[in-house]
């Protein structure tokens, strides 16, 4: 049971809620003005992971075909036989039954939205089917995360700072358009659509770079229309340093390091912006 267990949550990669885990709390920080109540934030967590886990599931089961004829993906659990369809079928609905509960759990806004924040998460894994904007589609379904922050704690959406959302969607559009340069050729061949094999790598960088600058300039107005003080300013600085040194070190003609720029800077990136605000908001309160 628990080396299924371990397999299943590889699968997933677990480990990287952190993306999006880190801008539920910022946007649930906000709300409060400060740190919410405990309750609150373990509610939260667990619709994150309920979520998270749901969409990641479902994205394998639709892909697997996908997987298997993919040499870079073709090891993943369900073609390579270590997880049966059915098995990851019943992880998928009962993340979705722990993000419904949680949602439930926090207030009647948060369970109006639920269905549709987790359809369009689902929906995201048949994009590439059809749509080269795959990657902003992605964008679109994280950027609830800070949205459903607030919700939690606030109950509505009258004071939500919109551009925080705006500024999580072209930082994930970003870095998903730079890590979907993998599967270029491979995307090309089978039909498939996405940034890359469509532009080019080239080209498709050069987008990822507007992306990334557009991201920016929303985080930075986030600060600016809810106040936030020189704490928030240093993550700002040192989130433009993170933006940049993906671009430093994956270039179209060198992807070796994009795992290192994928799964450090982005955790890292998320992380900072989170840390920034509640120093910020702490700060302030003092």
């Amino acid at each position: 049971m628990l080396k299924k267990l371990a397999i299943l949550l590889e699968m997933i990669k677990f480990k990287l809620t952190i993306f999006a885990m880190p801008f539920a709390f910022t946007g649930a920080f906000l709300a409060a003005g400060g740190v919410p109540e405990a309750v609150v934030l373990l509610w939260v967590i667990l619709a994150m992971v309920g979520a998270r886990t749901c969409a990641m599931g479902f994205n394998r089961i639709v892909d697997w075909r996908f997987d298997k004829a993919n040499p870079r993906t073709a090891e993943r659990a369900i073609p390579a036989g270590e997880v049966r369809l059915a098995e990851a079928w019943a992880m998928v609905v009962l993340a979705a039954g722990l993000f419904f509960l949680a949602c439930a759990m926090l207030n009647r806004l948060t369970l109006l939205i639920s269905p549709f924040a987790l359809a369009l998460t689902l929906f995201y894994s048949y994009t590439k089917r059809f749509t080269s904007l795959c990657h902003v589609i992605l964008g679109i379904a994280l950027a609830i995360s800070p949205l459903g922050g607030w919700v939690a704690v606030a109950g509505d959406l009258s004071a939500y700072p919109f551009v925080l959302s705006i500024g999580v969607l072209f930082w994930v559009a970003g870095f998903d358009t730079i890590y979907a340069c993998l599967d270029a050729d491979f995307d090309r061949d089978r039909g498939l659509y996405s940034l890359p094999s469509r532009l080019g790598r080239e080209k498709a960088f050069r987008v990822a770079v507007v992306f990334h600058v557009l991201a920016f300039i929303f985080f930075a107005a986030t600060g600016v229309q809810m106040k936030l003080n020189y704490w928030y300013h240093i993550g700002l600085v040192l989130t433009a340093g993170a933006l940049f040194y993906q671009h430093l070190i994956v270039t179209p003609r060198d992807l070796s390091r994009i795992k290192a720029s994928f799964f450090s800077m982005n955790g890292f990136i998320s992380l900072t912006i989170f840390i920034a605000t509640w120093l910020s908001l702490l700060t302030m309160e003092n």
